[in-house]
């Protein structure tokens, strides 16, 4: 069975521009054309990859990305038209795993749903053989259960994206041991992810604001200045 795609943009042209070419290479493409068709598609179904515009009606893409955020970890790919930064690292802020900037080739667009899919798909096989590492492990008061996949701070779980649990699980796992930005972004988006060191950066901060108390004063994820970020085993 082919991997199933949702396609959400409220130009029809470009939706059946992309359906087309992702049909091509045997993904099943289904497609909604406001906020709230979006959304109601993602509760339906668990998608591989979900493609999302930023400018929609009735919902915003934001919107829609932090409510399928509430309910699933599904990959989200922002389409974002304008070329500003800040409209980038916001998609990332609500929850989205990329973003591609509009006028965009459809080449880079199928790349990017390609390095997401081979990432997810690998690591599959990885939680069903794991289990001859540790499966959870304490470090002062967060807990990680990697079985699961779930953070718990004094008990209490935290709701990490899947990429941010990702990030957080390579450096808990290998405790104060640097990992430059390049070398993140190779182990935890793929080494044919097409994206920029910014959105390590954005991962670590997103991260930090859900498990430190003081997110300026971290007690588990430290930046090495220069050099990358590493877990401090407490």
């Amino acid at each position: 069975m082919g991997k199933q795609v949702l396609v959400v943009d409220d130009e029809k042209l470009i939706v059946k521009g992309i359906r087309f070419s992702l049909e091509q290479d045997g993904m099943e493409v289904e497609c909604a054309y406001d906020g709230e068709e979006a959304l109601a598609a993602a509760k339906e179904k668990e998608y591989d990859v979900v493609l999302l515009d930023v400018m929609l009606p009735k919902m915003n893409g934001f919107e829609v990305c932090q409510q399928i955020r509430e309910f699933s970890d599904m990959p989200i790919i922002m389409l974002t038209a304008k070329g500003d930064d800040m409209d980038k690292i916001l998609g990332l802020e609500y929850g989205a795993d990329d973003y591609i900037t509009k006028p965009f080739n459809i080449l880079e667009v199928k790349a990017r749903i390609k390095a997401i899919i081979r990432r997810n798909d690998k690591k599959a096989p990885e939680a069903e053989h794991g289990h001859k590492e540790r499966e959870a492990a304490q470090f002062g008061e967060l807990r990680i259960d990697k079985e699961g996949r779930r953070v718990y701070i004094r008990g209490k779980e935290i709701n990490l994206t899947a990429k941010e649990y990702d990030v957080l699980e390579l450096l808990i796992f290998h405790p104060n041991k640097v990992y430059s930005r390049e070398k993140l972004l190779n182990m935890v988006w793929g080494y044919d992810y097409p994206g920029d060191v910014r959105t390590v950066d954005v991962h670590i901060r997103r991260l930090r604001e859900k498990v430190e108390d003081n997110p300026s004063d971290p007690k588990y994820v430290h930046t090495k200045w220069g050099v990358g970020y590493y877990f401090q085993n407490i």
